[in-house]
């Protein structure tokens, strides 16, 4: 029989019967990973998106209640999320003040304008960033409406657009007068046009608003004291 058996493995195997061979193991086989599409931005991530709901929400909390009465429990009630995702951002209610109140005003080199055009410049500026930056008037809402966000308000007054001010002033003594008087115009349209929406503030266009606020913001910046 063992003749047998091998005598038929040549017939076997010229049969055309596919020869069968014991399978081995490699390992996985390598995945390349493809080149990104130049052409494709990445999306945000899903974390991005919940803190920009948070700090949204915290905003018009603030404004709404304060920073004494605003709670993290209602602050995520209005951001659609349970409240420990608000803690594992922000840790409590004073870092979610801190994030959401947080605002870089980019300088303005006013020193390198001409003299007789400061003040269009200025007004143009701001325009632009009141527009491009929402935090600002969340921040304006909270801070006519509770002392820790007037507070914030001041200090981003006195420590980024104070010093753009100084820097042109020719009188020292009279750059904390002067930078009070711009404040008032800039702060007080802002609040007009995008916190009360009064309706010839907010129909106004750009150019229209730098021709009506310009001449006012040229003479605080250059003016002799009255």
């Amino acid at each position: 029989m063992v003749e047998r058996a091998l005598s038929a493995t040549p017939a076997d195997a010229s049969s055309g019967a596919p020869e069968v061979r014991p399978e081995v193991d490699n390992g996985p086989v390598p995945v390349v990973p493809e080149a990104p599409d130049a052409g494709v931005h990445p999306r945000p991530r899903r974390s991005d998106a919940t803190r920009a709901a948070i700090l949204a929400a915290a905003r018009d909390r603030f404004a709404a209640d304060g920073y004494e009465r605003a709670t993290i429990r209602a602050i995520a009630r209005d951001a659609g999320i349970d409240p420990s995702m608000v803690m594992r951002y922000y840790g409590n209610k004073e870092g979610l003040f801190a994030a959401a109140s947080a605002i870089r005003v980019p300088a303005l080199d006013l020193a390198a304008v001409p003299v007789g055009e400061r003040g269009a410049r200025l007004v143009r500026h701001f325009i632009e960033l009141w527009e491009g930056d929402e935090t600002l008037t969340g921040m304006m809402r909270v801070g006519v409406t509770n002392e820790a966000g007037a507070e914030r308000m001041r200090q981003v007054f006195t420590e980024q657009v104070r010093p753009m001010l100084d820097a042109v002033c020719t009188v020292p003594e009279e750059a904390p007068a002067r930078a009070a008087l711009v404040g008032s115009q800039i702060l007080g349209m802002a609040l007009c046009r995008y916190v009360l929406h009064f309706g010839p503030a907010v129909d106004f266009s750009h150019d229209e608003l730098v021709a009506w606020m310009a001449p006012t913001i040229q003479r605080y910046l250059t003016a002799e004291r009255p």
